[in-house]
Protein backbone atom coordinates (compact mmCIF):
# COMPACT_ATOMS: atom_id res chain seq x y z
CA UNK A 1 0.00 0.00 0.00
CA UNK A 2 2.72 2.03 0.59
CA UNK A 3 4.53 1.93 -2.03
CA UNK A 4 1.09 2.94 -4.53
CA UNK A 5 0.96 5.82 -1.89
CA UNK A 6 4.71 6.92 -2.39
CA UNK A 7 4.08 6.20 -6.93
CA UNK A 8 0.98 8.12 -6.94
CA UNK A 9 2.27 11.03 -5.03
CA UNK A 10 5.15 10.72 -7.69
CA UNK A 11 3.28 11.00 -10.81
CA UNK A 12 0.78 13.74 -9.06
CA UNK A 13 4.15 16.00 -8.58
CA UNK A 14 5.32 14.90 -12.21
CA UNK A 15 2.36 16.41 -13.34
CA UNK A 16 2.17 19.63 -11.34
CA UNK A 17 5.91 20.65 -12.03
CA UNK A 18 4.83 19.77 -16.27
CA UNK A 19 1.68 21.48 -15.81
CA UNK A 20 3.33 24.77 -14.53
CA UNK A 21 6.25 24.22 -17.29
CA UNK A 22 4.14 24.59 -19.49
CA UNK A 23 2.16 27.35 -18.70
CA UNK A 24 5.64 29.43 -17.72
CA UNK A 25 7.58 28.32 -21.16
CA UNK A 26 5.00 27.47 -23.74
CA UNK A 27 1.52 29.27 -22.86
CA UNK A 28 3.29 33.38 -23.54
CA UNK A 29 4.49 32.05 -26.92
CA UNK A 30 0.86 30.44 -28.52
CA UNK A 31 -0.69 34.08 -29.53
CA UNK A 32 2.38 35.86 -30.36
CA UNK A 33 2.75 36.43 -34.42
CA UNK A 34 5.27 36.67 -36.50
CA UNK A 35 4.14 40.06 -37.98
CA UNK A 36 3.64 41.45 -34.06
CA UNK A 37 6.30 44.48 -34.17
CA UNK A 38 4.92 45.73 -37.76
CA UNK A 39 1.49 45.53 -36.99
CA UNK A 40 2.46 47.82 -33.66
CA UNK A 41 4.52 50.14 -36.02
CA UNK A 42 1.27 50.71 -38.63
CA UNK A 43 -0.51 51.53 -35.50
CA UNK A 44 1.65 53.69 -34.31
CA UNK A 45 2.10 55.59 -37.74
CA UNK A 46 -1.84 55.59 -37.02
CA UNK A 47 -2.44 53.33 -40.64
CA UNK A 48 -5.59 52.12 -40.27
CA UNK A 49 -7.55 49.20 -41.87
CA UNK A 50 -11.50 49.81 -43.30
CA UNK A 51 -13.36 46.67 -43.68
CA UNK A 52 -16.08 44.59 -41.79
CA UNK A 53 -16.42 40.94 -40.41
CA UNK A 54 -18.35 39.59 -43.58
CA UNK A 55 -16.06 40.84 -46.37
CA UNK A 56 -14.08 38.12 -47.63
CA UNK A 57 -11.33 40.09 -49.19
CA UNK A 58 -10.97 41.73 -45.36
CA UNK A 59 -10.69 38.34 -44.24
CA UNK A 60 -8.01 37.41 -46.73
CA UNK A 61 -5.84 40.56 -45.65
CA UNK A 62 -6.37 40.13 -41.73
CA UNK A 63 -4.90 36.06 -42.68
CA UNK A 64 -1.65 37.88 -43.99
CA UNK A 65 -1.10 39.21 -40.89
CA UNK A 66 -2.32 35.87 -38.58
CA UNK A 67 -2.68 35.86 -35.02
CA UNK A 68 -0.58 39.84 -35.52
CA UNK A 69 -3.67 41.09 -36.72
CA UNK A 70 -4.98 41.90 -33.00
CA UNK A 71 -2.48 44.72 -33.29
CA UNK A 72 -3.95 46.71 -36.54
CA UNK A 73 -6.23 49.64 -36.22
CA UNK A 74 -9.21 48.08 -37.90
CA UNK A 75 -12.27 50.01 -38.20
CA UNK A 76 -15.72 47.97 -38.79
CA UNK A 77 -17.25 49.77 -41.02
CA UNK A 78 -20.82 48.14 -40.18
CA UNK A 79 -20.12 49.36 -36.52
CA UNK A 80 -18.85 53.11 -37.21
CA UNK A 81 -20.43 53.70 -40.90
CA UNK A 82 -19.48 57.87 -40.06
CA UNK A 83 -15.59 57.11 -39.48
CA UNK A 84 -16.02 55.59 -42.93
CA UNK A 85 -17.69 57.94 -44.77
CA UNK A 86 -15.87 60.78 -43.71
CA UNK A 87 -12.61 58.74 -44.58
CA UNK A 88 -13.87 58.10 -47.96
CA UNK A 89 -14.53 54.15 -47.98
CA UNK A 90 -16.17 53.04 -50.54
CA UNK A 91 -14.65 49.57 -50.92
CA UNK A 92 -13.02 46.96 -48.71
CA UNK A 93 -10.59 46.30 -47.32
CA UNK A 94 -9.15 50.36 -47.27
CA UNK A 95 -6.19 51.19 -45.69
CA UNK A 96 -5.04 55.09 -44.68
CA UNK A 97 -1.87 55.47 -44.41
CA UNK A 98 -0.38 59.38 -44.91
CA UNK A 99 -4.14 60.54 -45.23
CA UNK A 100 -4.25 58.54 -48.69
CA UNK A 101 -6.34 55.75 -49.27
CA UNK A 102 -5.38 52.13 -50.86
CA UNK A 103 -8.36 49.67 -51.93
CA UNK A 104 -8.22 46.33 -51.78
CA UNK A 105 -5.75 43.73 -50.44
CA UNK A 106 -2.50 45.10 -49.81
CA UNK A 107 0.72 42.46 -49.28
CA UNK A 108 2.65 43.42 -46.45
CA UNK A 109 5.44 44.62 -48.41
CA UNK A 110 3.12 46.74 -49.98
CA UNK A 111 2.34 48.25 -46.66
CA UNK A 112 5.89 48.47 -44.90
CA UNK A 113 6.68 50.68 -48.55
CA UNK A 114 3.66 52.92 -48.23
CA UNK A 115 3.77 53.10 -44.41
CA UNK A 116 7.76 53.24 -43.57
CA UNK A 117 7.55 50.61 -41.27
CA UNK A 118 10.15 47.59 -41.33
CA UNK A 119 9.07 44.26 -42.40
CA UNK A 120 11.06 41.46 -40.76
Amino acid sequence: MKIKMNTLIIVFVTLLLSITLYYIFVSPTINVGKYDEFAKCLTEKEVKMYGTTWCKYCQMQKGLFGNSFKHINFVDCDKNRQECIAAGVNAYPTWRINGKNYVGVQQLVTLSQLSGCELK
